[in-house]
């Protein structure tokens, strides 16, 4: 039985998510606030973990960025009622592999966190192959890392996700419309402008070698090009 850890002091939110997370044979551990959270999470080792951005005694960033110091892995979802692009980012700098903007349907969250889970609709460990030679990069799915001259970047789950994409796509447009349906499973445009800021991510964690660019195909989606 997989365990969710929710740290959300919206009561009234908090025990419908509940009720219906266990309804759907998950092990609920509800926590009201930051402090609690974190001390949750600690204790309880949850499969994921779903985080309220605005909350007393530490935001949803600050306690994604705690978890993060010690654990790269359990997949952390935010829920919040923010829709600027600089709080979209802040979510994913600070450790976040999804976010579910406020008012949201419950099937939406059942099948986001079937998705992060399963490691992502691309991510199973079968599914990834050998490492793969980008530039003067080597880039190792299977643990989730990217290595340049010996020096290892930790990639997160949606990272690599759309850097393996990249990689079999190769010289490929890839639409954007394709991409968040297989990554993030619906294309709507908040989650178009999280794909945004995760390419903004992987340019930042290539820019070593000036042959590798991700293209921006304006209105059309992305393409990796590696120049002789």
């Amino acid at each position: 039985m997989d365990k969710i850890l929710l740290v959300e002091d919206e009561m009234a939110l908090a025990m419908l998510v509940s009720d219906n997370l266990s309804a759907e044979g998950y092990k609920v551990v509800h926590a009201k606030n930051g402090e609690e959270g974190l001390k949750a999470f600690y204790r309880h080792e949850p499969d994921l973990v779903i985080l309220d951005v605005m909350m007393p005694k530490g935001d949803g960033f600050s306690v994604a960025n705690t978890i993060r110091d010690t654990d790269r892995s359990t997949p952390i979802l935010f829920l919040t009622a923010k829709i600027h692009v600089k709080d979209v980012v802040k979510g994913f700098e600070s450790g976040g592999n999804d976010y579910l903007r406020k008012p949201f349907g419950l099937e939406e969250l059942l099948i986001r966190i079937r998705v992060l889970l399963n490691g992502g609709r691309l991510s199973a460990k079968s599914n990834y192959q050998a490492t793969k030679d980008i530039g003067a990069y080597v880039f190792d799915p299977r643990k989730s890392e990217l290595v340049y001259k010996g020096n290892i970047q930790k990639l997160t789950n949606k990272e690599c996700q759309l850097l393996l994409l990249f990689c079999q796509n190769q010289e490929r447009t890839l639409t954007k419309k394709s991409l968040l349906l297989k990554i993030w499973g619906d294309d709507s445009f908040f989650n178009s402008r999280s794909l945004d800021v995760f390419v903004s991510k992987l340019r930042k964690a290539l820019k070593n070698d000036p042959r590798i660019t991700i293209v921006n195909i304006r209105g059309v989606g992305y393409k990796l090009m590696i120049h002789s």
